[in-house]
């Protein structure tokens, strides 16, 4: 069997000082759509922002994309998180540009230096989340939904062999909600690592994938039917 694309096990999550989730065991395969749901509170947020690099792994091990959870250095994330895609709640778009420079300054950032390159990439990522009439617009003037394709998008750019939502779609309506879910759907079936925290049931009983909860400071598998 190959190596999971993420793991953690016997690993203790901490929000500052607070210990949100104990004894986390996770084994994520190449492929796989996860997702991890539970109440405001429960260690979803956190469990994303330690995958990311943002909160310290103080306890335990873990690995994600080749990246050591626990060794991690400050220097190292800017790395790690070029081999993520990470979606936000909040868009995180900048307001002062339009679409195609909110992309191309990610380009840049990440050592993009070929501008042919760079506006062909932008191209394809914004065909595949199906806004690549949008590109000269400025942020405000899209719709939510619309914005979170951008992110999307945004999270596309360098090829991510994993990504991670947390929360894509907490800001939208039922209806853009289900929009941007079959835009991540697509790209899962395209072959990509989805972990994706949320609240929404309604969409986990539409896109049924694997599924664990966050409850009194564990992290488990549920089964589809009882979520």
């Amino acid at each position: 069997m190959q190596n999971p694309i993420l793991f953690l096990k016997n690993a203790s999550i901490f929000q500052r000082d607070n210990l949100v989730l104990s004894d986390v065991d996770l084994d994520i395969q190449n492929g796989e759509f996860i997702y991890i749901i539970g109440k405001t509170g429960s260690g979803k947020s956190s469990l994303m922002k330690t995958l990311y690099g943002d909160l310290e792994l103080k306890k335990g091990e873990g690995g994600i994309v080749d990246f050591d959870l626990k060794k991690l250095k400050e220097k190292e994330i800017p790395f790690l998180r070029r081999k993520l895609g990470i979606v936000f709640q909040d868009f995180k778009l900048l307001n002062d540009r339009n679409v195609e420079d909110n992309l191309l300054f990610v380009l840049k950032a990440t050592g993009w230096k070929d501008k042919e390159a760079m506006k062909a990439k932008i191209n394809e990522v914004l065909e595949k989340v199906g806004m690549h009439t949008k590109g000269f617009k400025m942020p405000f003037e899209l719709s939510g939904g619309e914005q979170q394709r951008i992110a999307i998008a945004r999270a596309l750019l360098n090829d991510p062999e994993l990504i991670l939502a947390d929360e894509p779609t907490g800001n939208l309506d039922p209806r853009t909600s289900v929009e941007v879910m079959n835009v991540l759907e697509e790209i899962h079936k395209s072959g990509k690592t989805i972990v994706m925290a949320t609240h929404d049931y309604a969409l986990i009983l539409k896109y049924p994938h694997r599924t664990l909860k966050c409850e009194g400071e564990e992290l488990f598998e549920v089964v589809q039917q009882k979520v």
